[in-house]
């Protein structure tokens, strides 16, 4: 299974009064995908991650923007209580067959938590998280990308050894690496615009594969 990604964020503060105003604003930043706008899921729990959801609703006949989302959430804002939005967001990938890098929309899971949900659980995992998805669009396949650039292991698969083979094509390495940065770059303006408009505590960026994943995004950016 491929590694995931993550972005945790740490408020300074979330008092069970300012959490709609809270998750109001961070809703606000999502950098929805031009095809697919809007929330297509919303689950809210209680107490802890073991309860079933008090509240869950599928929308992807009709997505829903933040203001339709807060509506929904209605009076179910508490202290105790976890929010969880799906969405789509744009990120390149590349089409080893074809050569050709193209925008598609990929999913997003965000949660906000309440300071008193599954025991302060926020403490480990921020006010916020969001799964990114794919470690890879960021980091790229089989170590090709950053200061030191070259695959690290055999080809796992058939479909690896022809990524590789493609890759084997200076032209074709060449739109991977812009690829890659141009998706790094739409996550660090996320996080900047997160950032001016929350009052954050601290941000974290991580992900399943890499020991420092941020440390990782910067070299790739900073490559030529």
């Amino acid at each position: 299974m491929a590694n995931q990604s993550f972005l945790n964020v740490w408020l300074k503060e979330m008092p069970e009064e300012q959490i709609a105003q809270r998750l109001s604003a961070f809703l606000a930043t999502v950098p929805f995908a031009t095809a697919r706008p809007g929330f297509t899921h919303l689950v809210i729990r209680s107490v802890d991650s073991s309860e079933a959801p008090v509240l869950e609703h599928d929308l992807r006949a009709t997505p829903m923007d933040v203001a339709g989302i807060l509506e929904l959430v209605g009076d179910q804002i508490h202290a105790d209580s976890a929010y969880e939005m799906s969405c789509f967001w744009d990120l390149a990938a590349f089409d080893a067959s074809s050569g050709k890098s193209t925008a598609e929309p990929q999913p997003l899971v965000i949660t906000c938590r309440g300071e008193e949900y599954d025991d302060g659980f926020w403490r480990e995992t921020g006010h916020f998280e969001v799964n990114l998805g794919f470690e890879h669009f960021f980091t790229g396949h089989a170590g090709l990308l950053g200061l030191t650039p070259g695959p690290k292991a055999a080809p796992q698969s058939i479909e690896e050894s022809r990524f590789l083979e493609a890759m084997a094509w200076p032209e074709n390495l060449e739109k991977y690496q812009q690829q890659t940065r141009d998706n790094i770059r739409r996550l660090q303006d996320w996080v900047r615009r997160i950032e001016t408009s929350l009052p954050i505590d601290r941000v974290r960026l991580s992900s399943e594969g890499e020991e420092n994943f941020e440390a990782r995004l910067d070299e790739i950016v900073a490559a030529r």
